[in-house]
């Protein structure tokens, strides 16, 4: 058994922010990055991500794994611990909280004093046939991250879902595509009065109601096209497009406090307005896990400064 001040569970930019701050601040936090953690390596959702342009202080922009290994270098010279293992269960029921890896699940649990949960979450994906041949080569999952790459300007680009984010992501795709299709599988948008009629209105969308996407299709490097259904005519065709972004909705990693902490209806963690606090005492959330919104590096970093600052003030206060 080891007992530990603040455990970080993460290894996005939220997770290595919080960590940052705490080890800057002398208390020495041990960072669980996971291995393969929600099938993503560690790093978090930014090592399926090419290059970012978007992150403050790198004007010439890096890749999504560039930006992580920095983060990762930061933490561990201010003196994180950091641990390739996965947490697989946590106990909040009682102080010190116990948590146990996957790797000593039937031995006694480790002991730590706070709990800073940074576990993101993951985009829900349509697991096409080409879709893994694709994956960031014509296929992403963030219209902002991704959507002015060079692979993607001045081409033909689609949007799969129906709600506010499809729309919103297809009016984002508008300034760098040539076109943007939506497709949409029902026949109505899912999306909020307004939302509907900007992307109806959009002169570079066309939306496809009552449509399924069966296969991503190119040669072998790029996207080139997506082959797809439409339900209603029973009638399969071609759809030639160099880009096509999911915006069907992310799965929060929140099992591990599932009945333990206070969720919002969609999964995210709920925390205080303007804190990093869960409805537990001791225990943060920051990044992804609760920002069902914006989900970007920037503001994922953000958060992880608010619980690494929040988790060093209650660590002081139990001193």
């Amino acid at each position: 058994m080891v007992h530990q001040r603040v455990t970080i569970i993460g290894s996005g930019p939220a997770a290595h922010t919080a960590a940052i701050y705490l080890a800057r601040a002398e208390i020495k936090p041990t960072l669980y990055e996971g291995m393969f953690a929600n099938g993503i390596a560690a790093g978090g959702q930014l090592t399926t991500t090419t290059e970012i342009e978007n992150f403050p202080g790198f004007p010439e922009g890096l890749t999504g794994s560039e930006l992580m290994d920095r983060m990762k270098e930061q933490s561990v010279k201010f003196g994180t611990d950091i641990i390739t293992e996965t947490v697989a269960k946590l106990d909040l029921s009682s102080k010190p909280f116990k948590f146990w890896t996957e790797f000593n699940e039937d031995e006694e649990p480790n002991t730590t004093d706070a709990v800073i949960l940074a576990t993101g979450a993951s985009a829900k994906r349509l697991n096409l046939p080409g879709e893994e041949t694709y994956w960031q080569q014509g296929i992403s999952a963030c219209a902002v991250c991704d959507g002015a790459v060079p692979i993607f300007r001045n081409k033909p680009l689609a949007v799969v879902g129906g709600g506010d984010s499809a729309c919103e992501e297809a009016g984002f795709l508008t300034k760098y595509g040539s076109k943007v299709y939506l497709i949409v599988r029902k026949d109505h948008l899912r999306a909020s009065t307004i939302m509907a009629k900007r992307a109806e209105k959009n002169p570079k969308i066309e939306i496809i109601y009552n449509t399924v996407t069966l296969e991503a299709q190119g040669d072998g490097k790029l996207l080139q096209s997506l082959k797809l259904k439409n339900t209603k005519e029973n009638k399969e065709y071609e759809l030639p497009v160099n880009g096509l972004f999911y915006a069907i909705g992310h799965n929060p990693a929140t099992d591990i406090v599932k009945g333990q902490v206070d969720l919002h209806e969609d999964g995210y963690v709920k925390t205080v307005p303007g804190t990093s606090m869960t409805s537990l005492p001791g225990v943060f959330a920051a990044g992804d896990v609760q920002d069902s919104k914006y989900r970007q590096a920037i503001t994922s970093a953000g958060s992880g400064c608010m619980a690494g600052l929040d988790a060093e003030r209650y660590i002081s206060e139990l001193d």
